[in-house]
């Protein structure tokens, strides 16, 4: 999330009340995950496995639970709780308020799109022309939805991002700021979720097709005409490239890459990232005739142990 003004580093600093080290006078212009840092970036680190992630990253600023010296570019903000003033930060520019009515005065909504009764637009969201969304579809605040799209009933754009920090007796939430891009020529069935980035953006990209009953999770970015079939689940920062086919009930593990043109059969599990211009079956998905050799051999065992034991 970019914020609408800069910030000085010193100005962020008496805002959650911390010491810093850097330039007082650094502009900084948002705030973001480590996994959406750009320069001029704040983000945040509070285990030592990702310290070296988050002090090598695009971020101008990081906040850290340990006292340190700055690397060169960098500039350090020391807090006891960085989650805790990471999402407080964030909350000063989240503004959640009751709306009234159905679609928000703020919407804008291009020519011939039709919005059945019973559906839900939000604050600054945009459609574009052309567009039909049928009832009781929830579109949140911020999303932005391209020209010819389809969203089937009861499908919900722009939820928050499932992200939870363990605390010793609760789950405390990440302040979701991020929204979700939607592109040209995509339609989405009924029954699905498709959440809104947690500091960046969830995208759609333009021609790809979406069955019912469909997750997409945090800042996942996916390519354009790609087909996913029934029930397939995503998780959070995923990145699918264009051309790609889920079959039903896919399941893709986060933090992963889908290579252009891949097909991944029903019921298979993506644990980590797979190559474009493949088939994958299984779980953890591998090429789908390696597999289909295994499963093979597999029914020869009971044949191969009652000769040996005979």
């Amino acid at each position: 999330m970019k914020f609408q003004k800069p910030y000085l580093l010193k100005e962020i600093a008496e805002i959650i009340n911390a010491e810093f080290e850097g330039n007082a006078e650094f502009p900084v212009t948002g705030i973001n995950e480590i996994h959406k840092v750009t320069e001029g970036d704040i983000t945040f680190v509070d285990h030592p496995k990702y310290y070296k992630k988050a002090l090598t990253s695009k971020a101008s600023v990081v906040i850290i639970n340990q006292k340190s010296e700055a690397p060169d570019g960098k500039h350090l903000i020391f807090s006891d709780d960085p989650f805790r003033d990471y999402n407080y930060l964030v909350k000063r520019h989240v503004n959640v308020s009751k709306q009234d009515q159905q679609i928000d005065p703020s919407a804008l909504i291009g020519n011939n799109t039709v919005i059945q009764p019973g559906s839900f637009v939000g604050k600054n969201v945009t459609i574009g022309e052309d567009c039909f969304i049928h009832s009781n579809v929830s579109i949140y605040d911020n999303t932005i939805i391209g020209d010819h799209v389809v969203i089937h009933s009861n499908t919900v754009i722009g939820a928050d991002a499932f992200y939870f920090k363990r605390r010793p007796d609760f789950y405390e939430k990440m302040i979701s700021c991020g929204k979700v891009i939607i592109e040209n020529h995509v339609e989405i069935g009924a029954n699905c979720c498709i959440d809104k980035g947690v500091s960046g953006d969830t995208i759609i990209g333009e021609g790809t097709k979406m069955d019912n009953l469909i997750q997409i999770g945090h800042d996942t970015v996916i390519g354009k005409n790609c087909l996913f079939a029934a029930q397939v689940g995503i998780a959070g920062t995923v990145k699918i490239e264009d051309n790609v086919i889920l079959w039903g009930q896919v399941g893709v593990n986060k933090d992963l890459v889908i290579g252009e043109g891949a097909v991944v059969y029903a019921q298979s599990g993506v644990a980590g990232t797979i190559e474009g211009g493949k088939s994958y079956f299984g779980s953890p998905a591998i090429d789908a005739r390696e597999k289909m050799n295994q499963i093979r051999h597999m029914h020869k065992i009971p044949e191969l142990f009652n000769k040996k034991t005979s």
